[in-house]
């Protein structure tokens, strides 16, 4: 089997609510992660090192930055078939309205994704927001060794871990038999719980998990997606077609038991980045045998006068001066004024450095300046791209509410979110 018979196609996802507002003015895809990477660049990373050049990413929502980022990031030789190609929803003679659901998002892009000039055999499905890392080939080899029609990615989880994933029963040959997207029962977990010997069967040891997760990976026939897009009832991948497919149809689970980490919340956003300022983190960035690629946006080295980091990511062409920072992610271009205390937080940076001119207009105006200003305290917080904090605030969510909508800042989860350009006055609390 060549690589060269597959295409690969990354879900944008909708609006991405449960991302607000990190994804009020992005796509969820094209949200930052550990300072300089976006989430789309995960997928793609993983397509490159598993050798596979030809990918589509399908967008609905707030593609501008997306569609930079692609057209700056990925681009090929001309020597090369390799693209990576945005495709954004569109009024088409396959339909008028938006996308409904992931599968009627591909069944929109037919004439691209199953474009007869390329003839591929398989198609790879992958969710945009996810962090892994993945040799698809091993999952490609599984699918056409089981004679599948489709193979499905799963990985085990536990009991107290099925919440809000679609949980799956495969019988020892890996044959899937049982699918209930998001389970909401306690009989109904009961009935998809696995036995030992088919995680055993795989070199896999349980560790007290009983049950195996989809994890939004699939890989199609050709002609089998075909014919299932065919079906308008069929608008999902997890909630109408792998349900209806083991009825009918070899569906094989490829079993995965490395990272993974579904950034569909807040919360997990937050503490995903969080955990990278682990010692040895249990996703790693800093392997060069297969690097997570992004934009290459030759800015200077970080710098950092008289201050205090510990266990913390500082991305390029940064400025700390005379602060504390402590387990935080700070992204591309942050400035961190005179006396401030980070901790525990994420800060994305900025998109540019603002001019000499350009701050003495802030002064006359009474804005804050890009960045953290002096003497701030920030603890639990996401601080977006180009946010402004003025002198002497305090985000640490004091009242130490789940949820609220504030004047230029918003609390999710329990953690305080600075929007995207937003300003916070000097002396704020919150």
């Amino acid at each position: 089997m060549s690589n060269g018979n597959v295409i690969a196609v990354i879900l944008g996802g909708g609006r991405g609510t449960r991302l607000f507002p990190l994804t009020r003015d992005r796509a969820k895809p094209s949200v930052p992660i550990a300072g300089k990477f976006r989430l789309v660049d995960i997928p793609i990373s993983n397509c490159f090192h598993s050798g596979l050049e030809r990918i589509y990413v399908l967008t609905q929502f707030n593609s501008v930055s997306l569609n930079r980022h692609i057209a700056q990031t990925y681009r090929f030789d001309t020597y090369r078939r390799g693209f990576v190609q945005i495709l954004a929803a569109q009024q088409t003679l396959m339909g008028e309205e938006w996308y409904q659901g992931t599968a009627d998002a591909v069944k929109h892009n037919q004439p691209y994704i199953l474009n007869p000039r390329f003839a591929d055999n398989y198609v790879l499905i992958l969710a945009g927001d996810h962090l892994y890392r993945m040799d698809y080939r091993e999952m490609l080899k599984v699918h056409t060794e089981s004679n599948a029609a489709i193979t499905v990615s799963v990985i085990p989880v536990k009991r107290e871990d099925t919440s809000g994933l679609g949980i799956l029963q495969a019988d020892t040959n890996g044959r899937i038999v049982d699918f209930v997207e998001k389970p909401q029962t306690e009989e109904e977990l009961d009935q998809l719980r696995v036995e030992p010997e088919v995680f055993t069967a795989r070199g896999i040891e349980p560790h007290g998990r009983e049950y195996i997760a989809s994890m939004g990976i699939y890989i199609f026939n050709r002609k089998v997606l075909q014919e299932i897009l065919g079906d308008d009832t069929n608008v999902d991948f997890g909630k109408d077609i792998i349900p209806k497919s083991i009825q009918t149809l070899p569906v094989s689970a490829y079993f995965f038991d490395g990272y993974w980490e579904d950034i569909g919340t807040i919360r997990s956003f937050y503490s995903a980045n969080i955990a990278l300022t682990d010692t040895a983190p249990a996703f790693n960035f800093y392997d060069e045998q297969a690097p997570i690629y992004t934009n290459r946006r030759h800015l200077p080295s970080t710098k950092v006068n008289s201050s205090s980091v510990r266990s913390s990511i500082l991305a390029e062409g940064s400025i700390i001066d005379d602060s504390e920072i402590d387990r935080t992610i700070v992204g591309i271009r942050s400035i961190i004024s005179n006396r401030s205390r980070i901790y525990q937080s994420v800060l994305m940076g900025a998109d540019y450095y603002e001019s000499d001119a350009a701050r003495a207009e802030n002064a006359q105006a009474g804005i804050p300046n890009i960045g953290i200003g002096q003497n701030c305290l920030i603890q639990n917080a996401i601080i977006d791209k180009n946010a402004r904090i003025g002198d002497n605030s305090v985000l640490v969510n004091r009242d130490g509410v789940d949820n609220l909508d504030g004047d230029n800042y918003y609390i999710r989860d329990g953690i305080v979110i600075v929007p995207k350009d937003a300003t916070i006055p000097p002396e704020t609390v919150v």
